[in-house]
């Protein structure tokens, strides 16, 4: 076991990454002792790594906790790059002071990007909650993970891809995963065990190489793209529209009678570049409770 003691760059709001993982049944975390128990997977060996705030949301500093010395360096990287503690959200802050959420960002400063834990994790669970309600959608990776994954010390790791590759569709079918779905999962799975599909490379590429890429994989649309980008990479200029939770937050907080437009949120969004990601994560923080 070792420890090691970091800071953010910034003001940063843990207390909401724990809040947002909670939201997951599959996540093992204390919002009281505010830690969470992150899987990390190195070179196919599962640490897991115990982040725990010991700081304010003005003066956070954690203290991370590795169950094995082995990977040390590359488990801290891998922390590091997952809640992105080098981020300036004071900067950020700044930035929609001038903008039409100046408000919105006063009421939840310090709204980091929360991640999923890895690439390959984020894009099964953004694909299988695509077009689902949020309460069903979870429990549907939910079973997905506990039916394929592995569980140590209490924390759960997603399917590898190359386990999730050799199912029957009718396996997924059986977790009540409709016909379509299952085979999205499943055939995605497979382009990446056969090399077709490098999830790590395509992290480096610009938000429209990877929309182009991944859109031209069946059961892949702009939102489900959108969502990976966000939650799976960590990038910071992310605005999905079509997100009904985004619509709802908008329309609540502009005093709609109705789901605003495509067009009315493009126009309201004039100005959040290149930070729209961020605005994304409030607005849904805003009706989150």
């Amino acid at each position: 076991m070792w420890k090691e003691k970091v800071s953010a760059n910034s003001f940063y709001d843990f207390d909401y990454t724990l809040l947002r993982f909670n939201l997951d049944p599959l996540c093992k975390l204390d919002r009281e002792e505010r830690w969470v128990d992150v899987p990390v997977t190195i070179e196919g060996l599962n640490h897991v790594v115990r982040v725990q705030a010991l700081g304010s949301t003005e003066n956070p500093y954690f203290e991370i906790i590795g169950d094995t010395i082995e990977d040390k360096e590359k488990v801290l990287e891998h922390i590091f790059q997952l809640f992105q503690f080098d981020r300036d959200l004071e900067k950020v802050h700044e930035h929609f002071q001038e903008t039409n959420l100046g408000q919105l960002f006063q009421s939840h400063p310090g709204t980091p990007i929360v991640k999923d834990f890895h690439l390959y994790d984020c894009l099964m669970k953004v694909i299988i909650h695509q077009q689902l309600n949020m309460k069903f959608a979870y429990t549907l990776s939910t079973r997905f993970v506990q039916q394929y994954g592995v569980h140590k010390d209490g924390v759960w790791f997603y399917p590898t891809p190359e386990v999730v590759a050799e199912l029957p569709y009718e396996a997924l079918r059986e977790l009540q995963f409709s016909q379509r779905k299952a085979e999205y999962v499943i055939d995605t799975s497979r382009l990446i065990v056969d090399g077709e599909l490098d999830l790590t490379s395509l992290s480096y590429k610009t938000d429209e190489e990877v929309m182009n890429r991944l859109k031209k994989i069946r059961g892949i649309g702009p939102w489900t793209v959108e969502n990976w980008l966000m939650f799976g990479v960590g990038r910071e200029d992310m605005f999905p529209k079509a997100d009904i939770g985004i619509q709802n937050a908008l329309k609540l907080y502009f005093g709609m009678d109705k789901k605003p437009s495509k067009e009315q949120m493009e126009e309201w969004s004039t100005g959040w570049s290149p930070y729209q990601s961020y605005a994304s994560l409030t607005l849904w923080r805003s009706i989150e409770g």
